[in-house]
């Protein structure tokens, strides 16, 4: 080889270290959609909800470098193209609640044979009659490896009920997601009896229960109230029925847990003790309500005289 071939080649090298270490060190990106809800003030709060996951995302004290977008709309191609995993909030699982959702389906069907992960949080993790078949087959149940089947469903009937004291137990705990938080409880609405396929309803082999309670508290049974699933095409996704009440966000061992799940998803390392975060106040995300405010009491029509 002479000089110049050498001096040539050494130059591309260069380059293609120079190109590698700049692709390295881009950042994984989140990308957060936030669906419709009509939940009253103080619960579910998804839009501020999806402003809070942004910013624990991206103040991750031992996870620095990663950029989330907060959508409140299907999100256009070129933040799916860049999404490292994709987060939904909202009521039922916000795919099917947007515009165009076959399209929306075929969108996501892109993006997680690509390998991206998926998360869903609470009601985000269900489906309604009209999504399934007959037989409850939606993509959401290979992608997130369970869901949530609303009572209008005709294959299975999930349950949503108010609790005053769930306790909520880890259950995998040599796994990544499970790294830094502990067994809690609190006043919310983890919901029971979750749908993770035919048969038996057993978790598929690729699914790993993350997190259980008893309930209800009446007629206790360990119920699978967190889970995720290492899919086929090389994707992760997760769900967990919590929170509903807006409040429960200040819960440091819930936050922990869904940003593990998130950082996990998206293929990063989850640090030994859990994703670290400060939470500031939770009336900077511009909820409506930070404490639940019922809805006023239904008014019968007087009776003709």
């Amino acid at each position: 080889m002479n000089f110049l071939s050498h001096r040539t080649h050494l130059l591309g090298i260069c380059f293609a270290s120079c190109l590698f270490s700049t692709f390295a060190a881009d950042p994984a990106h989140v990308l957060i959609v936030v669906g419709p809800s009509k939940h009253p003030a103080g619960s579910h709060e998804v839009a501020a909800g999806g402003r809070l996951m942004k910013h624990c995302v991206e103040t991750m004290a031992n996870v620095p470098g990663v950029k989330a977008e907060v959508v409140y709309e299907w999100p256009a191609k070129e933040l799916r193209d860049a999404a490292a995993t994709v987060v939904f909030i909202g009521d039922t699982f916000p795919a099917g609640r947007l515009p165009n959702p076959k399209q929306n389906l075929a969108d996501l069907e892109v993006m997680m044979q690509r390998g991206c992960g998926m998360v869903c949080v609470h009601y985000a993790t269900g489906l309604l009659g009209e999504d399934v078949t007959q037989e409850g087959d939606h993509p959401l149940l290979g992608w997130l490896g369970g869901y949530f089947a609303n009572r209008s469903c005709p294959h299975h009937e999930s349950f949503a009920r108010i609790f005053k004291a769930a306790t909520i137990t880890p259950a995998a705990a040599q796994h990544p997601i499970a790294r830094g938080w502990h067994e809690f409880t609190l006043h919310d609405e983890p919901y029971i009896n979750n749908y993770f396929g035919k048969g038996e309803n057993k978790l598929a082999a690729n699914v790993t229960e993350l997190a259980t309670s008893l309930l209800p508290p009446e007629n206790p049974k360990r119920e699978t109230v967190a889970w995720c699933v290492e899919r086929r095409d090389g994707g992760r996704g997760f769900g967990i029925v919590m929170p509903h009440f807006y409040k429960n966000w200040a819960n440091e061992d819930l936050r922990r847990f869904i940003l593990n799940g998130i950082v996990w998803t998206a293929k990063l390392e989850v640090p030994a003790d859990g994703v670290k975060t400060t939470l500031p106040d939770l009336k900077e995300f511009q909820p409506v309500s930070v404490e639940y405010v019922p809805p006023p009491p239904k008014v019968k029509p007087a009776e003709p005289k």
